[in-house]
């Protein structure tokens, strides 16, 4: 691998790693681009093909799987559970929930779909949204 590819690579991972740590704060392309230190176009086509999907579909996807995981094992509101992992809006939280998990954030809270028999790491394995569910919705 090159060197200018690995950097590439290095860039892109900041810039992840500072989407997984404040997934719930409001982010956006100029502000994750200047952690990459690349313009913003740049780093949408560059995230994209070192990660298979954009940015914004990344974060969209961080915020649910967290949610995920707070609907299965808390007893917080789903309205709650939507501002706490960075959702403005009810709407677009269950919109974009139901598009990557295939059910709606109550429905999934009521099917909580963790067995207790089965190791975490399957079952962590099992529930992570698929980075192709829902493309047709976010273009």
């Amino acid at each position: 691998m090159s060197r200018a590819v690995e950097e590439s690579n290095r860039a892109m991972l900041r810039a992840r790693d500072a989407m997984d740590r404040a997934y719930a704060q409001p982010l956006d392309i100029p502000a994750l681009a200047r952690i990459a230190h690349v313009s913003e176009a740049h780093f949408i086509r560059t995230f994209r093909a070192t990660f298979g999907e954009t940015p914004h579909r990344y974060l969209q996807r961080r915020r649910v799987e967290r949610a995920m995981y707070l609907l299965a094992r808390t007893d917080e509101p789903v309205t709650e559970i939507c501002h706490l992992v960075g959702f403005g809006s009810l709407g677009t939280f269950s919109r974009t929930f139901h598009g990557i998990v295939g059910e709606s954030p109550s429905a999934y809270r009521r099917r909580k779909a963790t067995p207790a028999d089965v190791p975490s790491c399957f079952t962590k394995a099992w529930m992570r949204p698929s980075a192709t569910a829902g493309l047709r919705t976010f273009g």
